[in-house]
């Protein structure tokens, strides 16, 4: 049975700022009580308040910045959970469990360019990504700003979370809103087939995707079309995060190389996964 990554602990962290971003967003800023190693883009944390206003199950967040001893997450406030964590002051406790998962790939230079598709709060996992490109990780060839791509997709331009700061990393950013208030109008993947028009981008990309489950089962099938790599980082509804409750299986594709099993577990052999594993078109609606 898949374990819960060596370096995951159980700790308590303090809150050091809460800050609004987007329409229906904020920036959660925390210190953990014991510092933590540079961590994985696209890893994730399981987060609640110590108090009764949070729920018992803490609820998943991709880390979107580590600064020194400091963590940020990037919430969409949308429940009980989120609205706990949103409503946090400085000098509150939480109860963190992490690092979870694995993380992207290493986006190493010197082949395809990366395209980067992130559908509203589905860019969480980017921002380091690209940090973490830039620089090279585990001894890999480090990417140029120009074999970088972020294409930035959302309902309207009050959910293009924290643009600026991606726009700050010197990287090609495009955008794309289904009301077309900001970028092209229509969804990221209509605006990648426009770059590809365009000339912008080249037919032949790596792709990485995070972001609603049919965004993503659409990228999937466009990329599978096309014979292109692509990793999905998914954003699964999970309960203990160390993979024992099963409350996160992901079909397997029974040709692909976890086929032996009909199911993989999120929150231990995910968040990210290539779409050569899973079937994302098998989970229903």
């Amino acid at each position: 049975m898949p374990a819960p990554p060596p370096d995951a602990r159980s700790f308590r962290s303090e809150v050091v700022s809460v800050t609004p971003c987007g329409e229906d967003g904020v920036l959660l800023r925390i210190r953990p009580e014991r510092p933590l190693a540079p961590v994985r883009a696209s890893r994730f944390f399981m987060l609640r308040r110590e108090d009764a206003l949070s729920p018992s199950i803490p609820r998943p967040f991709s880390i979107y910045r580590q600064h020194g001893d400091e963590l940020e997450f990037l919430i969409k406030v949308m429940g009980r959970g989120t609205s706990a964590l949103a409503q946090s002051r400085p000098g509150t406790w939480l109860r963190t469990i992490g690092p979870l998962g694995n993380g992207w790939p290493a986006l190493t230079g010197g082949g395809a360019p990366w395209v980067m598709l992130a559908g509203g709060v589905g860019s969480a996992p980017f921002y380091m990504a690209v940090e973490q490109a830039l620089a090279g990780m585990d001894g890999q060839r480090a990417a140029t700003r120009s074999e970088l791509h972020f294409l930035f997709g959302a309902a309207r331009a009050g959910m293009l979370y924290d643009l600026a700061a991606f726009e700050s990393l010197g990287v090609a950013v495009h955008t794309a809103t289904i009301d077309g208030s900001h970028g092209h109008k229509g969804n990221v993947l209509n605006l990648l087939e426009e770059l590809q028009r365009k000339g912008t981008l080249p037919e032949r990309v790596r792709v990485l995707a995070c972001g609603p489950e049919r965004m993503l089962e659409a990228v999937a099938s466009w990329c599978d079309a096309r014979g292109l790599d692509c990793w999905l980082s998914l954003e699964t509804l999970m309960g203990c995060g160390v993979g024992i409750c099963n409350a996160c299986p992901i079909p397997t594709r029974p040709e692909g190389p976890r086929g032996a099993w009909p199911n993989v577990k999120c929150c231990v052999e995910g968040p990210v996964f290539k779409t050569d594993e899973i079937a994302l078109h098998a989970l229903g609606h």
